[in-house]
């Protein structure tokens, strides 16, 4: 590791502190986080067990419901082993590359996480507004376009912020990274060269990812709700709404969460640390506990 004037020339490892503040109690954080995660991948995995087995419920809903679920487990994956390693094992560094490949992961699957919800809102918008063509709308192939269009719009939006750190940033005042995991801001701080590009990318990223589908999903929900209180029977407006309580109940706690770690990471100077970073972790397996819990219970055919 080359170090020029007090900085360290492209590091080749860095050192994830896990939960600044905290240190003394890591290990014991690492025990709900690590139930948290069996209970994530249980629950998700049996969710899609179920929809493969039951082709009854081989619909848009559930096939969506499928994709969530995928991706829920493959987020938690991203960061709870390296996590544990740090609290339990003391098995802090990490080398820059897998670093930035765990980034990558990380906010890909968030934001096709964020792209799923987007279609869900979709699927339930045609249902309740326009029921007679939801099944010649969403067709097979329609969400298999979906699936891709999700995916490959988070690949490549996310691949430019990796670009960026490895070409752009050379000189790094540490190898430290204040967090449990490569968060992309977390180790864009680390840097001494001027990082107002990464910066900037980095908030165009998440507002023409989860700004947009958040304003589509609110439209869409508004519209639903228009639709479903001008219904003339009480037990069709309620019938309706159920269909789609389980939806908005992910989708608060998904964008909430998301948002609140966002601003309180980039805005939030005089709160502590480790409550950003606990935020953040929050962020990453509270809705992958939750959407199997939520679905199983409010969706009658789960």
């Amino acid at each position: 590791m080359l170090q020029v004037n007090d900085t360290v020339f492209m590091p080749s490892v860095l050192t994830l502190l896990g939960i600044p503040g905290l240190e003394s109690v890591q290990f014991w954080i690492g025990i709900p986080f690590s139930a948290m995660y069996i209970i994530a991948v249980f629950g998700n995995s049996l969710i899609l067990v179920i929809i493969k087995a039951e082709r009854s419920i081989h619909e848009p809903m559930y096939l969506f419901l499928a994709m969530l679920g995928a991706t829920d487990i493959v987020l938690s994956t991203c960061i709870l082993p390296k996590m544990l390693g740090i609290f339990w094992f003391r098995m802090p560094q990490i080398h820059f590359d897998a670093c930035l490949l765990q980034m990558w992961f990380i906010h890909t699957f968030q934001c096709i996480e964020s792209g799923i919800l987007l279609a869900m809102a979709m699927d339930r918008y045609v249902a309740i507004c326009d029921p007679l063509r939801h099944a010649t709308i969403f067709t097979h192939q329609l969400l298999t376009h979906i699936g891709v269009g999700v995916t490959l719009r988070a690949a490549l939006l996310v691949a430019p912020s990796l670009v960026l750190i490895k070409c752009r940033l050379k000189f790094y005042w540490t190898t430290v990274v204040s967090h449990s995991y490569c968060e992309h801001m977390a180790v864009v701080k680390l840097a001494a060269d001027d990082i107002r590009v990464n910066k900037i990318y980095g908030l165009f990223v998440a507002f023409s990812i989860l700004g947009i589908d958040i304003i589509f999903i609110t439209l869409s929900y508004i519209r639903i709700f228009i639709t479903v209180f001008s219904l003339p029977q009480k037990e069709a407006r309620l019938k309706a709404f159920n269909t789609c309580i389980a939806h908005i109940c992910v989708f608060l706690e998904f964008y909430l969460l998301a948002f609140f770690s966002f601003f309180t990471h980039r805005f939030g100077f005089h709160i502590p640390s480790y409550i950003h970073i606990l935020l953040s972790n929050l962020y990453l397996l509270v809705p992958p506990l939750l959407n199997p819990i939520v679905y199983g219970v409010k969706t009658k055919q789960i």
